[in-house]
């Protein structure tokens, strides 16, 4: 190969944001295919993606948090696996030889092919747009393509992120200072504020980002009465403290406890298809112990081990934002050559040769007596080559290091997750 063709595409920019607001946009990705659907009342469970691509997600959910905590044990980490999945499932597309083969791996979906996985991301999109029935949720799907002018896209590529992610393909001038403005526009748009940008500059070799966002917004089932929050020492892994404002409500929850933790789930909306879990280790064990046994099998078992109990509840009322660089953790996962100039085969996307110079990942959470906001954007820049538990309340105080998902119950798709060491 020509080393001296190959430019940095720089730019698949893949965003996907959950956010929390109230007055949110619904998913406009697939409002025709919603048009052509049954009403959410009648048709959720008719529009559920195929189990095998759910269960990918959820191990690569795992294996990526896995590897964010390997790199970073002693920090909050909060990041949206749905949102680097779609990401990278958008980019696959364009992939071909053992790049295709690497992100099919990572991906946990080398038995399937590539039009089951675009049909799957395309119906578990529209499946997440149907709950939007419930006036205290919001969530929503958007995407789009931003291309250098003159930048060779092929049709096909073009084709299938317009039909199965709904991506509209708008060309720019990457020379104009003002391109970096109009893409950051359409992110801080699409959520509503709460990341205002993803793009910092553009370089002479970017010449396509893709943006995948989501956008969140629940409201508790049952909210915290904000009388009865009150300042209480939070214990950290480093064995000092802080005063943490802690949210407390008594009544029934989804609860389960073993040996090493205690869990509970707190469902938003009237409809509660969509809940936040967490999932507190034993003062005699720690989170990072709890870590090691998250796995996808050890998180199917515990998913069915909970029961309605009352207690008491107390959780923190806290606010974090989280950016990380996921290329050494893709890595990790077996995404190497998409990464490396002159072996990137990326010849579906464009005659070009292509390759990812960085995948970033941005994050925001905020969890208050009202609710939840939850953003997380995933950034790709690609680049041209130059057990039953006793029935007695429970007691449950989230005042040290814990783990949390936001997930939809009706599939299992986890839309955040993280480790909280300081909230």
């Amino acid at each position: 190969m020509n080393w001296k063709t190959i430019v940095p595409l720089a730019g698949i920019l893949l965003l996907v944001v959950t956010l929390g607001l109230l007055q949110g946009k619904k998913l406009g990705a697939f409002n025709q295919l919603q048009e052509e659907s049954p009403t959410p009342e009648t048709s959720i469970s008719h529009t559920l993606p195929h189990g095998s691509l759910i269960d990918a997600n959820t191990k690569f959910a795992f294996h990526l948090f896995a590897a964010m905590r390997a790199k970073q044990p002693q920090e909050n980490i909060f990041i949206s696996p749905t949102s680097a999945a779609m990401a990278l499932a958008m980019t696959y597309n364009g992939a071909q030889g053992t790049t295709s083969a690497e992100m099919a791996r990572a991906l946990e979906v080398p038995e399937m092919s590539r039009e089951e996985v675009n049909e799957g991301f395309q119906a578990l999109a529209l499946h997440l747009d149907l709950l939007n029935g419930d006036e205290d949720v919001n969530l929503a799907i958007a995407n789009s393509l931003w291309l250098r002018k003159d930048f060779p896209l092929k049709e096909a590529f073009r084709q299938d992120t317009q039909e199965f992610y709904d991506a509209e393909a708008t060309e720019l001038d990457f020379t104009n200072p003002g391109a970096k403005d109009i893409i950051n526009g359409w992110v801080k748009e699409n959520t509503e504020g709460k990341i205002d940008s993803i793009v910092e500059q553009i370089s002479p070799s970017d010449v396509l980002y893709l943006i995948n966002a989501i956008y969140f917004q629940g409201n508790w089932t049952y909210q915290f009465d904000k009388n009865k929050t009150t300042e209480k020492p939070f214990y950290l892994a480093n064995w000092k403290t802080k005063q943490q404002s802690m949210m407390s409500r008594n009544g029934e929850y989804n609860y389960y406890e073993n040996e090493y933790f205690q869990a509970i789930t707190l469902p938003y909306g009237e409809d509660r298809l969509l809940e936040m879990a967490i999932f507190l280790p034993h003062p005699h064990s720690n989170l990072a112990a709890f870590t090691t046994q998250l796995t996808p099998e050890n998180w199917k078992q515990w998913q069915g081990g909970f029961s309605k109990r009352e207690g008491l509840f107390q959780m923190p009322r806290f606010r974090l934002e989280y950016e990380v660089e996921l290329n050494h953790a893709l890595q990790s996962l077996g995404m190497k050559t998409m990464f490396q100039p002159g072996r990137a085969d990326f010849t579906s996307m464009s005659p070009r040769s292509v390759y990812v110079n960085g995948v970033k990942h941005k994050t925001f959470l905020e969890v208050n007596e009202e609710g939840t906001e939850a953003a997380g954007v995933t950034s790709i820049g690609i680049r041209i080559i130059s057990v039953s538990q006793p029935q007695e309340n429970f007691t449950m105080i989230v005042d040290r290091p814990f783990f949390c998902t936001i997930q939809d119950k009706e599939t299992g798709s986890i839309l955040f997750m993280g480790a909280i060491l300081e909230p």
